[in-house]
């Protein structure tokens, strides 16, 4: 048996061969050869060590080539590409999070494709700083005297701990001692700053008098955290923004809060629990706030970062700074997302805030909509149909609000319904929903309207 294996091996096509078998497919075009040469090394690689361990006979080469085209076909002439979120979740931090607005890509498109004075004064000739074309918008809008931008909020901390307390003590509540995806911790961000961790309070209870009895000759910084992704709720007290820089002045120690998710506009009117907003919290006299770029602000990935110009000037002047720094991509998509705020377009024009502001029967209308682009056919099939249900913020934000949403369910049990989520997950785009009760839920909440026909027709295709 294993001599008959050993000369269905030897009878396996060579990667040459194959290669000339699969010249001219039209599903192959631009793929490049180095690409498709790996395919098939892949492909013959598997089939060896299927038929090795007694499977099946080899393949012949004609089923060789229609499956070296479906792994092409599967992993695409690029890797990052664009998919439906059918999840309901709008800042889903594995899908990359916030939807730039259309002003924010046709400045990305036209700081690509030309030279711009990223780091040049245009009036004098002379270097600038690429930080001027945000910051008297982050001032503006927040009412900060300095800011600065680097690649995300982690980093926005890292510098400024690094710069404010290294090898000197950080007051901080142990309630708000947190970690957030990736696991990013707060303790572990003081050590690798160099800061040293002074906890204080108790997880549930912390109060202004343990952080005045913390302070001590080595003492540099009083840090409060937004618990922006879990929340201490029942028995519990916390010290103001407000009475923590009184504290601060007092003893002539700089305070920080890192706000997580920062938002730019108050979300109550449309039913959301209080959130503080940046502006609130320079108002009350912070030396330094951070927040994330691509959260409830709805930008790029960045970590901004208002307050006190003598202490932002510090974290400017760190060296720390060029190796967090942001590029003109980042820059230009933030610019337009900022002007969004100040031309007071920002509700309509802002892909995030809309989603999450979006009435329920607009939402209920895409998932109808949906619902009949598809055949009787199809709908019998998948047993398809429309219901409401409950949808999260994601992305560390609003931990406790569950969004109403509709979305159409299909599968009509949980096997069917896992396989139809693997056959979504193959598509061109790939689309990814959540299991629900033993179904697939496809949530209208996060599925765009242009997205709509698309994902009608990749429903019809299944089987």
């Amino acid at each position: 048996m294993s001599a008959d294996r050993d000369a269905a091996l030897r009878g396996l096509p060579s990667v040459d061969h194959l290669l000339r078998a699969l010249a001219g497919r039209p599903e192959l075009q631009g793929v490049p050869r180095a690409r498709l040469t790996a395919l098939v090394r892949e492909t013959l690689d598997a089939e060896r060590r299927r038929a090795r361990e007694g499977h099946a006979a080899p393949a012949a080469a004609d089923a060789l080539a229609v499956r070296v085209v479906e792994r092409a076909r599967r992993t695409g002439l690029f890797s990052l590409r664009p998919v439906i979120n059918a999840t309901g979740v709008v800042l889903h931090t594995n899908l990359g999070r916030a939807l730039v607005s259309p002003l924010a890509i046709e400045r990305l498109q036209a700081v690509a494709a030309a030279y711009s004075n990223l780091e040049l004064d245009l009036a004098t000739k002379e270097r600038g700083s690429r930080y001027s074309h945000v910051e008297a918008l982050l001032g503006r809008l927040t009412g900060a005297e300095d800011a600065l931008v680097v690649n995300n909020n982690a980093a926005a901390v890292l510098l400024a701990l690094e710069t404010l307390a290294h090898g000197r003590e950080v007051v901080v509540s142990r309630g708000e001692l947190i970690e957030i995806g990736g696991e990013f911790r707060i303790p572990d961000i003081m050590v690798r700053s160099g800061a040293v961790l002074r906890e204080i309070g108790t997880t549930n209870r912390t109060h202004l008098r343990d952080y005045a009895d913390a302070i001590g000759p080595s003492t540099a910084l009083l840090l409060k955290v937004h618990t922006s992704n879990y929340r201490v709720v029942g028995f519990t007290a916390e010290v103001s923004s407000r009475e923590l820089v009184e504290l601060g002045r007092e003893r002539g120690i700089p305070v920080m809060e890192d706000l997580g998710s920062g938002s730019l506009v108050d979300l109550r009117p449309w039913g959301f629990p209080y959130e503080p907003t940046v502006p609130e919290a320079v108002a009350a006299g912070l030396d330094l706030v951070s927040f994330s770029g691509d959260k409830l602000l709805g930008g790029p990935q960045a970590g901004i970062v208002v307050g006190r110009h003598a202490v932002v000037g510090r974290l400017k002047k760190n060296p720390w700074n060029r190796a967090l720094r942001i590029d003109k991509f980042t820059i230009a998509a933030l610019e337009a997302t900022l002007y969004a705020y100040e031309s007071g377009a920002a509700l309509e024009t802002i892909p995030t805030l809309r989603l999450l502001t979006e009435p329920l029967a607009a939402v209920r209308g895409r998932a109808k909509g949906l619902l009949r682009r598809l055949t009787p056919a199809c709908r019998e099939r998948l047993g398809a149909r429309v219901v409401d249900d409950r949808a999260q913020v994601g992305g560390g934000a609003l931990p406790t609000v569950e969004l109403p949403t509709a979305g159409l369910v299909v599968g009509r049990d949980a096997q069917a319904a896992m396989r139809l989520d693997a056959r979504l997950r193959e598509g061109d785009p790939p689309v990814i929903g959540r299991i629900v009760d033993d179904q697939l839920l496809l949530d209208c909440r996060t599925v765009l309207a242009s997205q709509i026909g698309g994902l009608a027709k990749a429903l019809e295709a299944l089987q």
